[in-house]
């Protein structure tokens, strides 16, 4: 039985416009001046209060939770905003449909989103059975941190061998690396394909139509390697 492991925005969902929209209302609903996009996008993948310790440094805890909660609140108001769009990634959809019609494949989520957020997703693409197992930061320690996965192989009875994360950010990376499972990293998302190496991905794709050939590409190695 094989795990395969998806992060959420920047992986399947391209979110870079409700994220920065979110983060730059929280701040000045506080007064503070907005960090610029690519700071805000750098440290999508973190929980919030470990993002808010990178983009808010000198702040206190106290202000720090203030713009977590004027983020979350936000993105409910800018989701509802006319001009949103929270679309999948080319080739996505196609390839949860195959692998989730496969009977020796089970598929999880391990993402900084909310169970709300992710709960939203699953709803609007009508993926509710597909996954099995859904590890949110509401329960975990931030990325890179491996308890979202442990737990996820935990839940379905996968050994390392059998497991692979796919996602976009270093953290997703050094997170499957730190729970001694697969990381393949995807090009389209919020960190480099040059930064995704760096952290130890096994393997990086550009195009959504190659991730079911690397996916069993990297399981097959792994089953190799490890008797």
């Amino acid at each position: 039985m094989k795990l395969v492991i998806f992060d959420c925005d920047g992986t399947l969902i391209d979110s870079q416009h409700a994220i920065y929209g979110s983060m730059s209302l929280a701040f000045g609903s506080i007064g503070l001046p907005s960090p610029s996009r690519a700071e805000v996008l750098g440290v999508v993948g973190l929980s919030l209060p470990q993002a808010l310790a990178v983009l808010a440094p000198s702040e206190s805890e106290t202000v720090r939770h203030q713009i977590i909660d004027a983020y979350r609140n936000g993105f409910v108001g800018v989701r509802s905003q006319p001009d949103h769009q929270e679309t999948l990634y080319d080739g996505i959809s196609a390839a949860i449909s195959a692998l989730a019609a496969r009977k020796d494949t089970v598929l999880g989520i391990a993402t900084g989103k909310s169970k709300r957020g992710v709960a939203r997703l699953l709803a609007q693409e009508k993926w509710e059975g597909h996954f099995v197992t859904i590890q949110t930061a509401d329960d975990h320690p931030s990325k890179p941190h491996p308890s979202m996965i442990l737990q996820a192989m935990a839940e379905t009875g996968a050994a390392a061998r059998q497991t692979v994360m796919i996602g976009d950010t270093t953290y997703d990376m050094e997170m499957a690396l730190n729970a001694g499972v697969g990381a393949i990293g995807v090009s389209w998302g919020y960190h480099t394909g040059d930064r995704l190496r760096g952290a130890g991905a096994h393997s990086i794709i550009t195009q959504g139509n190659e991730l079911l050939d690397a996916i069993e590409q990297r399981l097959a190695l792994q089953r190799e390697a490890i008797p």
